[in-house]
């Protein structure tokens, strides 16, 4: 790898992803502030995110704990500021140790007896864990996640564990079609708008939006994107 071309390409890509997020916030009146990126990692190793550090990325999120883990302590290793990491995929129960008191979020909250784990585990060690509940808006066999109807009929349930704090919900848009990727994104924010009213509690955090489709999440009200090929892909290409 030449770390000083990588870095260069990190760099200037990152301001072309930024200024995409704020021309899709100014189409709708919202405020760039409003949007956190997080760097999807899962397909590059420490050092690729050290040079995403070093272009400006602030954190960063895995699908797997064990490479969480791996690289958090690559980075460390190697004197440097470990950031914020977030777990974004699928999460077994018996992995859910490993990541109490490393991890700065669990965005996939997929189930009722994940949840249960994850508070379980946490409320052992004295945490509080900051989450996202997984919410299937789409509707597709192939993805994980509460249905809208679970999540509100479990919603008393999943709100009143102990050692997790749910801070939003989280969601993914069928891929290639970015009509049914903004059905999908204004459904999770009509989602969160029931629950927050069900609930009583406010839930701020909307991720919603990966490389393809992630203008039309900020569109929508995402508050979270989760961005990978377009930030580490050189041969990624923009469409429009």
């Amino acid at each position: 790898m030449d770390a000083d071309r990588t870095f260069e390409f990190l760099k200037r890509r990152r301001g072309e992803i930024l200024s995409r997020v704020e021309r899709a916030c100014e189409r709708v009146g919202r405020e760039t502030s409003e949007i956190e990126v997080v760097c999807i990692s899962k397909t590059v190793d420490a050092p690729m995110v050290m040079l995403a550090q070093d272009a400006g990325w602030r954190s960063f999120g895995e699908n797997r704990p064990q490479e969480l883990v791996r690289k958090m302590a690559a980075i460390a290793e190697a004197g440097r500021a470990v950031p914020p990491f977030d777990m974004v995929g699928n999460l077994q129960t018996n992995k859910v140790n490993s990541l109490i008191g490393r991890v700065r979020r669990i965005q996939s909250i997929s189930s009722l007896h994940l949840a249960r784990a994850v508070s379980e585990r946490a409320e052992r060690q004295l945490q509080e864990l900051p989450v996202l509940l997984e919410a299937n808006v789409s509707g597709e066999a192939s993805k994980s996640g509460f249905s809208p109807e679970e999540l509100l009929r479990d919603a008393e349930l999943v709100f009143s564990l102990p050692g997790i704090l749910i801070e939003g919900l989280m969601t993914m848009a069928p891929a290639g079609d970015l009509v049914a990727a903004r059905e999908t994104f204004r459904g999770l924010r009509g989602l969160r708008n029931s629950l927050e009213q069900e609930m009583g509690v406010p839930l701020p955090t909307l991720s919603c939006g990966m490389s393809d489709d992630f203008e039309v999440a900020v569109e929508e009200g995402a508050t979270v994107l989760r961005l990978g090929r377009v930030v580490f892909d050189e041969g990624y290409r923009f469409e429009g």
